[in-house]
């Protein structure tokens, strides 16, 4: 069995799985995580669409950005006068954090929900606005590129009334290791600390997941 399609069938119901991981993270993850042999890609979980990047490059999904990596994936919109900002501000304090991985070890990605209207342009204003570092890039396409991704990476509601709300499918960060295939979930809004530790918990060369007080973690080698 192709084991994306075993993690990210299970990974649609964006709010049941926020709940899973603030209650019982460990649990949560342990259901959701799957480490599995190398096998080929999947097309359908994981669409290699072509997008543009806030900087104005066109890229590949799987094959610039996810192959061989590990990576953070969540869904924004430069409009969203609601949680967005609060979460992009969550997620700089991740990007701090990262330091030295970021761009290195450890890849960040947004992807807009209003690709018609999130061109490059607006999302390079958006990252500017929101004093973000570099390393982190923030992406655009077409319209239905965009919408089979958010599918096929599970930013959806099963409820279709529900998956109407742009709203819903903001509040998950997805975290995951293309090397192992290992892949989880993390609120956008959780601390910063233990987003880093799930970052960690997918990347099979950290020592450990922990942090104690503001001691980054370790690697091996």
């Amino acid at each position: 069995m192709n084991t994306r399609r075993k993690v990210l069938a299970g990974m649609g119901a964006v709010a049941l799985g926020g709940l899973l991981w603030q209650r019982f993270p460990v649990e949560a993850e342990s259901i959701i995580d799957v480490a599995g042999e190398a096998d080929g890609v999947d097309d359908s979980y994981f669409p290699n669409v072509p997008l543009y990047t806030h900087e104005g490059e066109q890229v590949r999904f799987y094959d610039d950005l996810v192959r061989g990596k590990i990576v953070t994936v969540n869904m924004m919109y430069v409009d969203c006068s609601g949680a967005c900002p609060t979460m992009t501000s969550n997620l700089r304090r991740v990007q701090e954090l990262l330091g030295e991985r970021l761009g290195k070890d450890v890849f960040m990605y947004s992807i807009t929900l209003q690709p018609a209207l999130d061109r490059p342009e607006h999302l390079q204003e958006y990252v500017r606005q929101q004093r973000l570092l570099p390393g982190w890039k923030f992406l655009t396409g077409e319209p239905a590129d965009v919408e089979r991704l958010r599918f096929g990476l599970g930013f959806y509601d099963p409820d279709p009334e529900v998956d109407r709300n742009l709203a819903t499918h903001t509040g998950m960060l997805r975290v995951g290791n293309d090397r192992n295939q290992r892949w989880t979930m993390a609120p956008a809004l959780a601390n910063p600390e233990r987003i880093i530790s799930t970052i960690n918990h997918v990347d099979g060369a950290m020592v450990h997941t922990a942090y104690k007080g503001n001691e980054a973690t370790s690697r091996l080698g």
